[in-house]
């Protein structure tokens, strides 16, 4: 367990890099369990879900090694064995082996996922994909068995009920060596499953349509890397750390940033009267007095991303008047709101209409709170930053599962930050 504290009132300077892209990261390592070489992955960010994966590549006898962004990963000498459920419960990511092994193996056994408490997140559209491939599922108490009989999987035609991406890169995965053509109508659009499918199909897949809600797969019989995978950066990072230049910086620039990926995002930072400075790969963040309030309504890719409507609160509270936040995807994503309320935060969550106020809030105080997920600890963290006094976030292993390198980073823009490890 770690927890960690923050001495607010440095006002923040200078630059940060983008690591590569978690929901990518998260994606790409059980995908690489299909190919039938060694693999190997740049951009990889240094975040704890990258060493539960790891973990859980050990348990298969699949070895790898990660040291300064590279990640190498050796399938070749992979075996059929109980998955560690502590590793499988602590991200929900992990979730991505059932569509890797049952296109490696045509059969997958894996404990029901964990990760963020953020409300409901069925993987019923992950089932429906698998069945209509010739999967046979059954769940057997807080396990998922999935079966094939002797011709395993075929192409099939799929319709995701809802946007999802984590049914449709498991639907990929799951077809890339199928036998026949499949095609995933409805499917999600974000740029990290696009990152996906340029690996795979670097590897011999034949994917078509990816960033479109059609996608078209061919199978084949394998996979062989030939290069180097670089991951794409990490545009929530990137979103966040713009939150945090705009609300509390003297003037920030933020490299490896793809802006088309942040377009909702930027948007929404413009509206407020921030004139950011938009370059290829780079985005400079001006110091800024006067801020507007705004309305947010979180969509699907590319619309405003849920991940992001956390990390923007604090930036909020800076802007004169009420601004609104509509969470579609994750109603229930309010963590955060209890423990800004203890630094002072003017902000409050209408059950009624699934709205969150933030209201101008002049001054937010040290406090010790929590970290209830990833999102919502940068959050806190930002308003840790702004605050008067120390800031102690408990339970900050749910920060260091998305930011890569974050001390290191914050330290460099002048903040007065530490990690502490405590015995849990």
């Amino acid at each position: 367990m770690n927890k960690m504290i923050i001495k607010g009132g440095h006002r923040l300077t200078g630059s940060v890099t983008i690591g590569g892209a978690k929901n990518s990261t998260v994606a790409l390592i059980p995908a690489a369990i299909l190919a039938d070489t060694k693999v190997q992955f740049d951009m990889v960010p240094n975040i704890l879900d990258v060493h539960n994966l790891m973990v859980i590549l050990e348990s298969m006898n699949v070895s790898s090694d990660f040291a300064d962004g590279i990640l190498n990963v050796d399938p070749t000498k992979i075996v059929e064995s109980a998955l560690p459920s502590k590793a499988i419960k602590s991200l929900r990511a992990s979730y991505y082996f059932m569509g890797a092994l049952l296109g490696r193996f045509g059969r997958a056994r894996i404990t029901f996922p964990g990760g963020d408490n953020i409300g409901p997140r069925p993987i019923d559209q992950h089932i429906k994909a698998f069945q209509a491939m010739g999967a046979k599922v059954v769940n057997d108490g807080d396990e998922i068995i999935i079966t094939t009989d002797e011709n395993g999987l075929h192409g099939a035609q799929i319709f995701l009920d809802v946007v999802s991406v984590g049914a449709t890169i498991n639907a990929i995965l799951a077809a890339v060596k199928a036998d026949g053509h499949t095609v995933i109508r409805n499917a999600a659009k974000e740029p990290e499953i696009i990152d996906v499918v340029t690996f795979l199909n670097n590897m011999g897949a034949k994917v078509r349509g990816a960033g479109t809600d059609v996608i078209r797969i061919e199978g084949v019989e394998s996979l062989r890397a030939k290069n180097t995978h670089i991951i794409i950066p990490d545009r929530i990072e990137a979103g966040t750390y713009l939150s945090m230049a705009a609300a509390y910086g003297d003037g920030i620039t933020i490299k490896n940033v793809i802006p088309e990926h942040l377009e909702s995002f930027i948007a929404k930072v413009q509206e407020m009267g921030i004139q950011l400075e938009i370059n290829e790969d780079s985005i400079y963040v001006p110091k800024t007095d006067e801020l507007n309030n705004i309305e947010i309504k979180t969509m699907p890719y590319p619309g405003f991303a849920t991940d992001l409507q956390q990390p923007i609160t604090p930036l909020l509270l800076m802007a004169k008047g009420d601004s609104t936040i509509i969470d579609t995807i994750y109603p229930e994503r309010t963590k955060h709101i209890e423990e800004l309320k203890k630094m002072g935060a003017k902000i409050k969550y209408d059950h009624g209409n699934g709205t969150i106020i933030v209201s101008h809030t002049d001054k937010l105080v040290g406090s010790q709170i929590e970290a209830g997920e990833i999102r919502a600890g940068a959050s806190e963290m930002i308003a840790g930053l702004m605050a008067e006094g120390t800031t102690v976030i408990d339970n900050a292993d749910n920060i260091l599962r998305g930011y890569d390198n974050i001390i290191d980073k914050l330290t460099n823009l002048n903040a007065d930050v530490e990690m502490v490890h405590r015995e849990s």
